[in-house]
């Protein structure tokens, strides 16, 4: 994990040694993610994806307000899943109106929310565009919508489908006209599309297939509306490597491939925004759980080392979080200038369940108790995806350095 230096022997954040931040932080366990990582990843992007491509940063892969708004200086706007992620949002300059609300579940609570802030919904049903032109009929206000189409094509090779077959995202993309016929006779302000197939992939092939897809089926459905396409939302999908074996994902030709599928797009719509939200490949890798080592036992042959921090701090890094097959994080200990020679060990958390690992016979330098116990690839799906109050632990802290 070579964005993390290491000084004098020991794993460095921002500059800052792990051992300070962990005093800064007042103790363990802590998240800690670098803000200049972030904004590096962000240029990356702009150099490798076409430049009319708008950038959104889905707010649930780590909704930290700090790292929200250092976000909202770099990137055109934001995706965000809940009503207290729309207030995390719209508490940055970014205008109201580049940001996107879905979930397939939104109240109505929360859809009044939407409307009054004037956001973009992305509508998950007929069902929920009805309840939306109510509430703009009571309220006087006309909101502004996009359908969230679930496509007629599945995402290809490894990653998170979230497309295709049967899903309770979106609306099947063979409804959508019947949809937009009714979307008619209704005072909405219709938009365009949301089209999101998938996450977490490592295929660049893979991924400038579902772009072309997707670019074909937002055309098709075009043809069934008489309104001007403002807005289309690509989906993300940009995986970033956990795992052993996982291979670093280059966009550039994705990139190169979006270049020729837009030019085929501005024929048909020569003034839509096309929008790419990405999360994960943002700030996944710039972040790092870190947590303290209290005990060092033996069983029938098996080391283990105890730490406070467990799967209701990082439920991911644990595997309880989508893995079929549990496999490990990149996993280290904050002094690792030691020239001792590693062993196998198991990495638990504090908690009464056999869930409870962070890493599974996994070589580590001798460690002891006062140790740090530092999890890579923790930006993303960390603290916020994690059952902070499982057997009444107490809450962490989190810091952007």
């Amino acid at each position: 994990m070579e964005q993390f230096p290491v000084v004098d022997g020991e794993l460095s954040v921002g500059g800052i040694p792990i051992t300070q931040l962990a005093q800064r932080a007042g103790g363990t366990p802590f998240y800690i993610y670098d803000r200049r990582l972030i904004t590096e990843r962000v240029n990356y992007l702009r150099r490798a994806l076409p430049k009319e491509i708008r950038l959104h940063y889905a707010v649930k892969a780590n909704p930290m307000p700090a790292v929200v708004q250092h976000l909202s200086s770099l990137i055109d706007g934001f995706d965000v899943a809940s009503s207290g992620e729309m207030q995390v949002a719209l508490d940055t300059p970014i205008s109201a109106k580049n940001i996107g609300f879905a979930g397939p579940g939104k109240t109505d609570k929360e859809l009044r929310q939407a409307v009054a802030a004037d956001v973009t919904i992305n509508m998950e049903s007929e069902g929920e565009m009805r309840r939306i032109a109510k509430i703009a009929e009571e309220s006087g206000i006309q909101p502004r919508v996009a359908i969230r189409v679930n496509p007629d094509f599945e995402l290809n090779s490894s990653g998170m489908s979230m497309g295709g077959g049967a899903k309770q995202f979106g609306v099947d993309a063979e409804r959508v006209p019947a949809m937009l016929k009714e979307l008619k006779s209704l005072d909405l302000l219709f938009v365009g599309f949301q089209i999101f197939w998938g996450s977490q992939n490592l295929n660049a092939e893979a991924i400038s297939d579902a772009h072309e897809k997707t670019i074909g089926l937002a055309i098709r459905l075009s043809e069934q509306t008489s309104s001007d396409i403002q807005h289309l939302n690509i989906g993300g999908g940009l995986g970033i490597p956990y795992f052993p074996g996982d291979k670093r994902l280059d966009i550039r030709p994705i990139g190169d491939h979006l270049d020729k599928l837009l030019l085929d797009l501005r024929v048909h719509f020569p003034n839509v925004d096309v929008i790419t939200e990405l999360g994960r490949f943002i700030v996944g890798e710039a972040g790092l759980f870190v947590c303290e080592v209290t005990d060092v036992k033996e069983s029938r042959g098996e080391k283990f080392i105890i730490t406070n921090g467990g799967m209701h701090h990082h439920l991911a890094a644990s595997g309880n979080f989508g893995q079929i097959i549990r496999k490990n994080y990149p996993v280290t200990v904050g002094s690792i200038g030691r020239d001792a020679k590693s062993e196998i060990v198991t990495v638990t958390g504090p908690l009464c369940t056999p869930l409870d690992i962070l890493a599974k016979n996994i070589a580590l330098p001798p460690t002891k108790p006062g140790d740090l116990v530092v999890v890579f690839q923790s930006g993303a799906y960390g603290y916020t995806a994690s059952p902070d109050r499982f057997l009444g632990h107490p809450s962490i802290s989190e810091m952007l350095v």
